[in-house]
């Protein structure tokens, strides 16, 4: 059981020493300690986290649980938006065999 967290915001008051470590386009994934994509000029960006869900848990606590992943990366940022998936929740359609 997991919630998959999507946060985007922008840096705030990154300095120029180059790409946030991390941010790469072609790597965009759900993991634990989450994962970064941005624009070129690194200004905004997308966090992609995923956190373990116990049975009582919503998404308040997901989401505090991916700000921490955030927080631990250390760069500075504002957050503008955060979604929350319970992955409990989603449901997977299989397509028929056709006869």
């Amino acid at each position: 059981m997991v919630f998959r967290v999507t946060i985007r915001g922008t840096f705030d008051g990154l300095s120029d020493t180059g790409p946030v470590t991390g941010a790469d386009a072609f790597q965009a994934a759900f993991t634990e300690a989450g994962t970064f994509t941005g624009d070129r000029s690194h200004s905004a960006f997308t966090f992609r986290c995923q956190v373990p869900a116990a049975p009582d848990d919503g998404e308040q606590e997901a989401t505090q649980r991916a700000i921490a992943a955030l927080d631990a990366h250390g760069h500075p940022y504002r957050i503008l938006r955060v979604a929350v998936t319970d992955m409990r929740d989603v449901r997977i359609r299989r397509k028929r065999q056709q006869r």
